[in-house]
């Protein structure tokens, strides 16, 4: 089993009940059990929308001060948050990406590798536009988040 995390930073970040915003977070790349297990949920059955949230809870390992993440916890995430999320997910889990490899002791040096996530936030708060695909009709859907991260700044000020 790979023992790696990665950090990411949320755009909007998981808001407390006192109203304090945290953005850092980390994940672990998935196992098959993690991408398996929640095909069998009940909610997954009933919506296929599901899927992807039950993954993340799955997969983050830490949030602001929370060290259990749950499926509820997920779901009270900004839909920017959640989208960005999923691009991690996708970046850190994908065929083609480059894992450095886990180290035991001092941390080692940055290398082009642990940066892909970062290269990834940087480019989706450059364009801010999201693909994504309709689990019901298949349908390609375009959707431009630049009004939600300005009014979501805004709010954090």
């Amino acid at each position: 089993m790979i023992a790696a995390e990665y950090t990411f930073t949320l755009p909007v970040g998981l808001v407390s009940p006192d109203g304090r915003a945290f953005q850092q977070g980390g994940m672990r790349l998935a196992t098959a059990l993690d991408e398996i297990e929640p095909m069998g949920d009940p909610r997954v059955r009933a919506n296929e929308a599901y899927y992807g949230l039950l993954v993340l809870a799955r997969v983050i390992t830490w949030l602001g001060p929370y060290r259990t993440i749950t499926p509820e916890l997920v779901s009270s995430l900004a839909a920017l948050d959640f989208s960005y999320l999923q691009q991690v997910y996708s970046n850190l889990n994908s065929a083609g990406a480059r894992m450095p490899q886990p180290s035991f002791g001092a941390p080692a040096p940055a290398s082009a590798a642990m940066q892909e996530p970062r290269r990834a936030e940087s480019q989706f708060m450059e364009t801010r536009l999201i693909e994504t695909q309709c689990p019901h009709c298949q349908a390609i859907l375009e959707l431009d988040l630049s009004q939600g991260i300005e009014a979501a700044a805004g709010e954090m000020q």
